[in-house]
This record gives structure tokens, C-alpha cells and sequence, in this order.
């Protein structure tokens, strides 16, 4: 490495954030491989694609249990320890639970300074110390590439867990973050990123969904998940499929980053982004008036996503008041769950088409 040039991370890593990830293609099939979970205690296990796992010791305490890391997704070593460790908080905050403590997942190359290490984890300790949990330990080796992320323990009572299993028809979704920044952190990564939007990626993806659950939590949530690396429409998949539904999505509606608009014009996509859009070729319908450029937005790899949450619609104005009042980056009403069935899903341009 050249001493002479500042550090990019993103230079160190073949793949970026969320977009690392195994396309749901990869995985679901070796899911469906391993023997069934027969603990009566596992409230929530792999079968429904959820955001963690719930574990029930009690009948008034269930355990959150998730893990999350990556590649860096940004150049700044403190910002990557920042995005990495609100994205792990997430799946907790995604199953109404609350964060307890978390250990640190590294892998780091040993042709770079410690330094850099010390801060990836400063910045990961900020934001944990920002959700009020402590990081208390964990474990580091060798890789070829730097990562890094958390596995986290929390808190949820075990009839309040909110997984991707209860959706039913009739139920409005809302979604907290605006999508986009996969492309976005592409076009960064690339040196494509023309307009600077990279600052205002890492300001969403350091944003804890911690007040949004807080908010979703206080009303009759039926299903709830996070937005990360199988995109909008990939993890509304996982609602759909797990609650036996299909659902119908106004892309005109969804609230996404008007750099990431520009750019995915422009041809700007991470290759996790079109790995999603290709497998949910088996799921989603779009009618004509919706472009390739804004199905990939949809599809896009997000890491450090909003929440997705299907809510009665009685109810929905409401949510998405409170939602605005507690300072969340978006409070969209972006579809609805439309009827039984096999977890289709159809994507429109608006809701009236």
C-alpha cells in the first residue's frame, strides 16, 4: 500500500456492506437443507428468514440473537465501525426487541496499521454506546480483507416478538429510511459519486432504527423487518412468503435518495443489488409503467436500512405520525398487503394503477 495516499477502505474490499451478501437464491435452498428446530423454546428460528433468532427463557423473557458483518461499505475507518454496528443493532431493533450487549466480529489484514482497527472499533462503540449497550467483547483474526460487525443480544417479552410471519391482508406498509444506498456508496466506492452523496448515505446509514421501533412498537404491528442487503422488495419477500400473503408496492411512493435516482441512470449498481433483482424474478410482477432503473432502486442492496412494518390499516395514519414526530428519516405509506396466497408480489407505479 502507498503511504503517500490516504486510506480508502472501500479500495480493500472486492464488495461493499450488505451487498456482500449471498443473494437469497444461494442461501434459501441451503436453509431448507438443515434438520427442523425442535426446541419448544426457539420462538423464532431460520425457517421464516427473520432478522434474529428469539430464544424464550421465561414466560415473560425471550432472548434477541443476531449477528451481522461485512466489508466496508465507506473510505473512513471510524464511519465503517459506525454503519457496521447500527446495522447489527438493527436486527433487534427489526423483532421489537431491545439491545443488551454485543461482541465484535474482525477480520483485518496485517498490512495495515492497528490503528485503523482502533478506529473501526471507537466508531462501533459510538454508536453502541448510542443505544445504550456496551460492547463487551469478542473476537478478531487474520483476513485478506478488513471486517467487521457485532453479534448482539437483546431483550423481547415472547408475545411481543414481531417477526415476518404475521402480515395479513388488508394491512398498510411503512417504511422508516429512504433507499439507495447501494448504489450510492458504488458510485463512492467507484469514484463515480459526482454530487458528494456519500455524506448523506452515511448520515442514514449511522441513524439508529432505534426511535422508529419505539414508535412501531407502541401499536398493533403485524410483521416487521429491516431493510438491508435483499432490498426492499427481497425482504418484503420474506414477509410475504413467511405469512402466506401477496402484497402490492407504489414504487412512485417509496421515499429514495435523489443521487441514487441520478446515478442508477447512469448504469451505477452494485452487483448484490442485480443478484436480487434476478432471484425475485421468480416473486415480483411490475407492470409496464415501471422501469428496469426503478426496479433495481427497489432491489437495491441497502445496509443499514429502515424498518418495513405491516400495520392495520385503521392504524396507519397514526403510525406514520408518530413516526414523523419522533424524527425518523421517512414515514411512508409504500403498499399494502392485498390478499392471501404464496408471497407474491406486484410493484406499480402508483396506487391507483
Amino acid at each position: 500500500m502507498n503511504t503517500a495516499e490516504p486510506l480508502r477502505l472501500t479500495k480493500l474490499a472486492k464488495r461493499a456492506g450488505c451487498a456482500a451478501k449471498h443473494p437469497p437464491g444461494f442461501l434459501l435452498p441451503l436453509l431448507g437443507m438443515l434438520p427442523p428446530i425442535t426446541d419448544p423454546n426457539v420462538l423464532v428460528g431460520s425457517s421464516t428468514a427473520d432478522d434474529a433468532a428469539i430464544y424464550k427463557l421465561s414466560d415473560d423473557l425471550a432472548l434477541v440473537l443476531t449477528t451481522d458483518f461485512f466489508t466496508p461499505i465507506v473510505d473512513s475507518p471510524r464511519d465503517f465501525g459506525r454503519v457496521a454496528a447500527a446495522n447489527a443493532l438493527s436486527d433487534v431493533y427489526a423483532m421489537g426487541g431491545k439491545p443488551t450487549a454485543a461482541l465484535s466480529v474482525v477480520g483485518f489484514p496485517d498490512t495495515l496499521p492497528s490503528a485503523v482497527l482502533g478506529e473501526i472499533l471507537a466508531g462501533a462503540s459510538e454508536i453502541a454506546s448510542e443505544a445504550g449497550i456496551a460492547i463487551v467483547g469478542g473476537h478478531t483474526i487474520k483476513s485478506e480483507e478488513p471486517i467487521f460487525g457485532l453479534a448482539v443480544v437483546g431483550t423481547v417479552h415472547p408475545n411481543r416478538v414481531l417477526s415476518n410471519a404475521g402480515a395479513k391482508p388488508g394491512d398498510v406498509l411503512i417504511l422508516t429510511k429512504p433507499l439507495g444506498l447501494g448504489i450510492i456508496s458504488t458510485a463512492a466506492k467507484n469514484d463515480q459519486d459526482t454530487k458528494g452523496a456519500i455524506t448523506e448515505a452515511i448520515r442514514v446509514m449511522t441513524t439508529l432504527n432505534r426511535a422508529a421501533a419505539e414508535v412501531l412498537t407502541a401499536f398493533p404491528v403485524h410483521a416487521l423487518t429491516d431493510v438491508t442487503g435483499f432490498g426492499l422488495l427481497g425482504h418484503l419477500r420474506n414477509i410475504t412468503a413467511a405469512s402466506a400473503v401477496t402484497a402490492e408496492v407504489w414504487a412512485a411512493r417509496v421515499p429514495v435518495l435523489p443521487a441514487a435516482r441520478e446515478y442508477v441512470n447512469t448504469g451505477i449498481a452494485p452487483g448484490g443489488t442485480r443478484a436480487n433483482w434476478k432471484f425475485l424474478s421468480d416473486w415480483v410482477e411490475y407492470t409496464s409503467d415501471v422501469s428496469q432503473e426503478e426496479q433495481l432502486l427497489l432491489c437495491d442492496a441497502q445496509t443499514s436500512g429502515g424498518l418495513l412494518a405491516a400495520v392495520p390499516v385503521a392504524v396507519a395514519a397514526e403510525v406514520v405520525r408518530a413516526l414523523s414526530v419522533a424524527g425518523t428519516l421517512a414515514s411512508a405509506v409504500v403498499g399494502r398487503i392485498s390478499g392471501e396466497g404464496a408471497g407474491r408480489i406486484r410493484v406499480v407505479s402508483t396506487a391507483n394503477a
